[in-house]
Parts: C-alpha cells; sequence; structure tokens
C-alpha cells in the first residue's frame, strides 16, 4: 500500500494536469502515470495510453488477467495489481512487458504460478505475490527473473519448495517465505541462490532443515526462522553457513531443552559469523519443569543431569567391580585354606 500511497501523492500534485481516459482511469499526461484504482473494472481496460509508465489496476475485479492484456504498453515501468480477486493469469498474460520493474500481485487468490509467468518478464526487479494462496513453488514459472532482487511470497499456503524452484534468480537478494506451511527445508531447496541476504522462514511449521539445506547461501545475512515447530536443531547446518556475518532469529520455537540443545546454542554462540540475536527470547517446551523458562537461564544447568546421571553410573559400575574383585579374592582364600586343610590332613 505504501506504493499507492506513493502513486496518489503524485496524482494530487497540483502542478500535473490530468484527464479522463479509457472508461474513467485517470490520466497524468506528464508523469505517464495511468490510475484505474477501485473503479469496477473486471478486465484489462483498453486503449491506455502506449507511453504509460505506471499502471494502478489494484481494488478491481479481474479475476482472471488473460492472454496480452498489456499489449502495447511497452513503456509500463510499475504495475498495480493488488486486491483485485485474480484466480488465474493466462498464458501470456505479461506479453510484451519486457522493461517492467516492479509488479505487484499481492492480497489476490492466485493458488498456481504458471510455467511460462516469467517469459516476458526478464528486466522484473521486485514481485510481489504475498497473501495469496499458492500452494508449491516448482520450475520454471520463476526461472526467467534473471534480474529479479526481491520477492515476496509470505502469508500464502505454500508447504513444500521443488529442488530448482528458484533456477534463474541468480541476483535475487531478498526472499520472504514467512506465514506459509512449509515443514521441512530439504537439501536442493535453496539452491542457485548465490546472491541472497535475506531469507524469512518465520511463523511456518517447520520441525526440521536437513544438513546441507542452507549450504548454497553464500551471501546469507539473515535467516529468520521464528515461530515455527523446531525442538532441536543440528549445528552442522548453520556450520555451512560461510558469510561474514549471518544473524539467526529462531524464538518462538517449541525448543526441548536439554543437554543437546544446550551444546548446539553454545557452539552457535561461539562462531564469531553467527548471531542469534533473539537468544534471550528463547524459550523452552519441554520438559514441563523449564515451561517458559529462557534457555539463557537455564543453558548452564541443561547438563547437570546428565553429569549426575554419568556420575551415577561410573560409580556405580566402579563399586561393582571393586565388589567382584573383593569377593573373588575372598573365593581364592577360601580355596586355599581349604587346599592347605586337605594337604595336614593327609
Amino acid at each position: 500500500m505504501l506504493l499507492s500511497i506513493a502513486v496518489f501523492s503524485l496524482f494530487l500534485c497540483p502542478s500535473r494536469s490530468s484527464r479522463l481516459c479509457s472508461h474513467l482511469c485517470q490520466c497524468y499526461e506528464h508523469s505517464d502515470l495511468v490510475d484505474c484504482h477501485a473503479r469496477g473494472f473486471e478486465d484489462v481496460p483498453h486503449g491506455l495510453p502506449h507511453g504509460t509508465w505506471l499502471l494502478d489496476l489494484g481494488g478491481n475485479r479481474l479475476t482472471e488477467i488473460r492472454s496480452r492484456a498489456f499489449a502495447g504498453l511497452w513503456s509500463l515501468r510499475i504495475l498495480v495489481l493488488s486486491d483485485s480477486n485474480i484466480q488465474a493469469l493466462q498464458s501470456q498474460a505479461f506479453f510484451s512487458l519486457s522493461f517492467l520493474e516492479k509488479l505487484d500481485m499481492s492480497h489476490n487468490n492466485l493458488t498456481q504460478i504458471p510455467p511460462n509467468f516469467s517469459e516476458s518478464l526478464s528486466s522484473l526487479r521486485e514481485l510481489r505475490l504475498d497473501h495469496n494462496a499458492l500452494q508449491l513453488l516448482k520450475p520454471p514459472g520463476l526461472e526467467h527473473l534473471e534480474n529479479l532482487a526481491k520477492l515476496d511470497l509470505s502469508h500464502n499456503h505454500i508447504q513444500s519448495l521443488e529442488p530448482g524452484a528458484f533456477r534463474g534468480l541468480s541476483r535475487l537478494r531478498h526472499l520472504y517465505l514467512q506465514g506459509n506451511h512449509l515443514d521441512v527445508i530439504r537439501d536442493r531447496s535453496l539452491t542457485m541462490l548465490p546472491a541472497l541476504e535475506v531469507l524469512q522462514l518465520g511463523n511456518n511449521n517447520i520441525s526440521q532443515i536437513e544438513v546441507n539445506a542452507l549450504a548454497p547461501l553464500h551471501s546469507l545475512s539473515l535467516l529468520g526462522l521464528e515461530g515455527n515447530q523446531l525442538e532441536h536443531l543440528n549445528f552442522k547446518t548453520f556450520l555451512s553457513l560461510r558469510t561474514a556475518t549471518t544473524h539467526l532469529l529462531l524464538s518462538g520455537n517449541p525448543w526441548s531443552c536439554d543437554c543437546d540443545l544446550h551444546r548446539v546454542f553454545s557452539k552457535l554462540l561461539s562462531v564469531r559469523h553467527l548471531h542469534v540475536d533473539d537468544y534471550h527470547n528463547v524459550t523452552c517446551r519441554e520438559p514441563w519443569q523449564l515451561a517458559g523458562a529462557s534457555l539463557a537461564w537455564v543453558d548452564s544447568q541443561l547438563c547437570v543431569a546428565e553429569t549426575v546421571t554419568v556420575l551415577v553410573i561410573t560409580a556405580t559400575v566402579i563399586v561393582t567391580v571393586f565388589g567382584a574383585l573383593i569377593m573373588a579374592e575372598r573365593k581364592r582364600k577360601k580355596r586355599k585354606y581349604w587346599e592347605q586343610n586337605d594337604g595336614e590332613s593327609q
């Protein structure tokens, strides 16, 4: 909505003249801005100026973007289609938009990204698909977005990331996937993202991150994993991050606070380039005696029970062995005594 506010501030500037165009859209002659926001359109209107630089079609009832709906708008750089009840995109829906840099389709009802979605969008730098109904990411829907720097897929219904889903996004720097239904981050699901700096995975259902899942992210500076279903972590998963500095968000998970978890966090906190920014907000869910307690407060106590158990077992073994030695010695002496008595009697 910040984009719309900025657009409207330009629209309302008294130094710019405007005129009605193409079925009641507002056209701004000196700025090449076209305002078709919330005009009740059920289809992309015809007759838009060929020199249009920004087109706001948000807040309409488009339902479906038809093939070549924007044909002729060669100069278009920003296209707003948010909150327009869009449920489907036809083949070549964005044909001719080879110079488009920003596309906002947030707050719609899209359930999938068509295989040829990105074919005409090689100049796109920012894509918003948040607050839709997407369920699965798979190639080749995004692979032609070679200049994309920011991709917002938050608050959808995405359950898994197929290998190669982000193929071609070699310049992507920000990826937002929070508020989905992801449960496992698998190896190879985040490949081909060498420039990725920010990865937001908060508020999913993630209970497992496979050991090599983060290894391809050579530029990662922020990883958000807050509000998931993580109970334990494998230190090797984060050791694969080779960036100069990586900040981690790990609060809001149902941590099972035991000696193993203590060891993992101790190692994380000791690695110079890894920073757990919300460590003091990381709380235990299990065991029940520690439910709600801060890990930072109890971490030094988590291995006490294990140490005591080890000492008890060790002491028990020593006592058992010592007892066995004493019994053996007693038997040896008793046997020797009887042997001596038998010799004297003879």
